[in-house]
């Protein structure tokens, strides 16, 4: 049996905080997120609140669970708040590190791609690290092209460093208008 046939991906639940947290708490001590300061890492309320937001504007917050342990979690954000980029989104995956390499962070990108596709967005955003060469492999696997470089905008490990900038396009991506405006009913 492959690894991620026991892998499921589903929407987060007000449950699965704890575990999204400590994910991103680990992130930011020895991942790609070094650099963070620990006083600035979202706290349990802080994620909570979010989740709900994000929620409410039925923009994707999923999480990968195996064995009923949330593995990782995945969640898009518009990409800038004015109306004319509404059906663009910038996403963010972040994996348990003792499930690296085993397919979570795949199965999150496929669900994050459906859901933001089956909602209607267009375009889909990413910032990686520049080091971090199984993100940057990740994106590519899944059609995100390299649209920017970022010099310089982390400092972390003592040094600055750079972010890449993907894109993917979403079913018909800008090839045609969006659709027209529901009516309003009266």
């Amino acid at each position: 049996m492959p690894q991620d046939e026991a892998i499921i991906i589903r929407p987060s639940r007000e449950s699965d905080v704890d575990a999204m947290l400590a994910i991103y708490r680990r992130h930011i001590r020895r991942g790609i997120e070094e650099g963070v300061e620990e006083g600035d890492a979202p706290q349990p309320d802080d994620l909570r609140e979010r989740r709900k937001n994000l929620k409410s504007r039925r923009l994707p917050h999923l999480v990968a669970v195996k064995e009923g342990v949330v593995v990782g979690y995945a969640y898009v954000v518009l990409f800038r708040k004015r109306p004319a980029y509404r059906y663009t989104v910038k996403h963010s995956i972040y994996v348990h590190h003792e499930h690296l390499g085993q397919g979570v962070g795949r199965l999150l990108m496929r669900g994050l791609i459906d859901a933001c596709a089956a909602a209607g967005f267009r375009q889909m955003i990413g910032y990686i690290d520049a080091d971090n060469v199984a993100s940057l492999t990740l994106h590519e696997r899944f059609n995100f092209v390299r649209v920017g470089l970022l010099p310089g905008v982390a400092y972390r490990y003592g040094r600055w460093a750079d972010s890449v900038m993907v894109q993917r396009s979403l079913g018909p991506g800008s090839t045609t208008p969006p659709p027209p405006p529901p009516l309003s009913t009266r």
